[in-house]
């Protein structure tokens, strides 16, 4: 059976998340339901990430194996077509080879996440940033992520219900940068804890609000400790933006588990 692999964006927020699950719209639900709708079959459409309910992706990816051997601008287009009006889309539709799974082939994984720090609140990005309506120090927050760099136990930055084996993660990127009222979180690691990214940023956006210094943000890593995680910053604004296969040209982070955030 010819497996594809699919590139998708999506807004994740009528979502009850990637997963499907027994009540509540997910992404990977009405994916397959599209497959269904396009070639009568329901083989299954595996994640790289199982992004949670209201995070969204610009560069998530799946794959799926089909009985009969479509060629791919077909499979994009039809999927699309089956789709609508659910806000979900195939970028791309790729032939792979038997053996890629598009979760455990990855060798990386790619989020960003994005702040909006002015008194007005968002009319055109509802959803989709977190509105904090005051300004935010973004170069302490930036010099303060780099003390988080690297392997460490990010016991105090994972959700309580985390069923990764281990609190070890190794951080490849944890940067923050500034466009006009926008703060850009961008973070990049083999695979990531349920809830990483969502709670360094709130952390960070202690920093930047000037309550935390970059020593107190140590030290809460430091400590493995939940308790010591500032507030998890919602899923608004939080964007899957890329996963990491071998071939690609960038450096391969050390072995990990899973991609959920």
């Amino acid at each position: 059976m010819p497996r594809t692999k699919l590139t998708l964006e999506y807004d994740g927020t009528p979502f009850v998340g990637w997963q499907r699950q027994a009540e509540g719209l997910s992404v990977q639900g009405v994916l397959e339901d599209a497959v269904f709708a396009f070639t009568g079959e329901r083989p299954g459409v595996r994640g790289a990430g199982r992004t949670d309910a209201g995070v969204h992706a610009t560069g998530q990816v799946a794959h799926l194996d089909l009985s009969r051997d479509w060629q791919t601008d077909r499979i994009r287009d039809a999927l699309n077509a089956h789709l609508r009006p659910h806000p979900v889309a195939v970028l791309l539709a790729e032939r792979v080879a038997d053996d890629f799974d598009a979760r455990f082939s990855a060798i990386g994984r790619r989020y960003r996440y994005l702040v909006l720090d002015r008194r007005a609140p968002p009319a055109l990005d509802r959803h989709r940033v977190w509105h904090v309506p005051r300004r935010l120090d973004a170069d302490a927050m930036h010099a303060a992520a780099q003390g988080l760099l690297g392997r460490h136990d990010f016991t105090t930055f994972r959700a309580a219900a985390c069923q990764a084996n281990s609190p070890v993660r190794t951080l490849d990127v944890l940067s923050v940068t500034r466009d006009g009222d926008r703060i850009a979180v961008e973070a990049a690691a083999r695979s990531f804890l349920h809830n990483q990214v969502r709670s360094l940023v709130g952390s960070l956006v202690q920093v930047g609000e000037g309550r935390w210094s970059a020593a107190d943000l140590r030290a809460a890593l430091d400590a493995r400790d939940r308790a010591r995680c500032g507030p998890v910053a919602p899923p608004d604004g939080l964007y899957l933006t890329g996963v990491v296969y071998p071939g690609a040209g960038e450096v391969v982070p050390e072995a990990g588990a899973d991609g959920k955030e």
